[in-house]
């Protein structure tokens, strides 16, 4: 019996054809990106969508030319956090402008495309859930909106990547292999046993892992101006490089509801935060080897 990888062609389907076309405009299209980097957790509710963002932020007030792809397409939230809800695409040939924040940042989220009021649905090949084939449906989608956007020159795309520990695995054997990963945790350890699967899974790809962000490590009281517990500190810590720990601050929610500007956030403890995490990011991209 043969398996697929073992056929010689496509049998005149052209499939191969199409598969090695779709590839060179990704390519070709990464090619002015200098860093790649997916930003998973494996835990839903971690914050990883919004922590994304507003680390996007932090680059970008550095100087940095950044850009986003909420790869999440059945839960995107990107649009609305990012502002940039209220838009259309249609993959073609013909490279689309990529939408902007009021900084700068370019977002691509389904988001942006479909209400939310409405589900994007994959239609199945079989009677039933059939989850290889909507993973495929998921990858096609990810690879048209990667080869019809015009990406430019970017210092780092970040890919938001969909929950679950298998989710992460799967986008990592997609991803070019340039990609670099960061994985999302919330000091609890039934979180971060979860993030530690992702973390071994990823390790036995040789996909570059550069750390971990502690997200929620507390919440920032504005009353009276200090930072107060959300969980039990004596979690468990994960075997990774720690790229900082952020609290919550309930006016960062409020913001993100309504798609405001992030940057009257940078002086409080949840934008210095992050600011360091954005910094020891940096640091861990240009160590890597190329």
């Amino acid at each position: 019996m043969k398996r697929y990888h073992d056929i010689a062609g496509d049998g005149g389907s052209k499939i191969l054809e199409q598969v090695v076309e779709q590839r060179a405009r990704i390519t070709q299209g990464l090619a002015g990106v200098r860093h790649l980097v997916a930003v998973g957790s494996g835990k839903g509710g971690v914050g990883k969508s919004t922590l994304t963002l507003h680390l996007a932020h932090a680059l970008r007030s550095r100087g940095l030319r950044i850009a986003i792809l909420d790869a999440d397409f059945n839960g995107p939230s990107q649009a609305r956090m990012a502002g940039v809800q209220g838009g259309v695409f249609v993959p073609g040939r013909q490279k689309v402008a990529l939408p902007r924040t009021s900084s700068g940042i370019g977002v691509f989220s389904m988001g942006s495309v479909i209400p939310e009021s409405e589900a994007l649905e994959f239609e199945s090949a079989a009677t039933g859930e059939s989850h290889t084939w909507r993973a495929t449906r998921e990858f096609a989608l990810l690879t048209d909106v990667l080869g019809s956007f015009e990406w430019g020159e970017l210092d780092l795309l970040l890919f938001d990547l969909p929950p679950g520990a298998e989710r992460t695995v799967q986008y990592a054997d997609y991803l070019d292999p340039r990609t670099s990963f960061v994985l999302v945790t919330v000091p609890s350890d039934v979180s971060r046993g979860v993030v530690a699967r992702s973390a071994a899974a990823l390790a036995t790809r040789a996909k570059r892992v550069l750390g971990y962000v502690e997200n929620m490590s507390g919440y920032y009281c504005r009353d009276c101006r200090g930072i107060k517990p959300l969980f039990d500190s004596g979690a468990s810590s994960l075997d990774l490089p720690r790229l900082g720990a952020v609290p919550f601050d309930p006016e960062l929610a409020r913001h993100c509801d309504r798609g405001l500007p992030l940057a009257e956030l940078a002086d409080t403890p949840v934008g210095l935060a992050l600011d360091e995490v954005a910094v020891r990011l940096l640091n861990r991209l240009e160590d890597q080897p190329r």
